[in-house]
């Protein structure tokens, strides 16, 4: 089973950072948990003056084909993803990558 990570970077939309904090803890990690292959979930909050994005999510995959969990959660169709464009700031769109686990000796 592959293993890996889903790294989220992305910022509140103006004037919505409490909203952004309460969708993200309330609704966005527990709808994204709930789907097969997403196994945990943590989120920091940059230190001093970003240039970038405010915020990052780090979310651990295990999977056979990582791909998989990634495509079931966009093809959900859950009240968080509409929540989402309300508070994501829309000038800054959220940055996704996706990091697969290496063996190492």
């Amino acid at each position: 089973m592959a293993k890996g990570i889903m790294v989220v970077a992305s910022s509140p939309a103006d004037g919505r950072e409490d909203e952004y904090n309460e969708w993200y803890t309330r609704e966005h990690i527990p709808a994204l948990l709930s789907v097969p292959g997403f196994v945990s979930a943590r989120r920091f909050r940059v230190h001093g003056s970003p240039e970038g994005h405010k915020y990052l999510a780090i979310y651990e995959l295990e999977a056979d084909d990582l791909a998989a969990p990634i495509a079931a959660l966009r093809g959900r169709d859950t009240p968080d993803r509409a929540r989402s464009a309300q508070v994501l700031a829309a000038d800054r769109p959220a940055q996704v990558t996706i990091y697969e686990q290496i063996a190492y000796e």
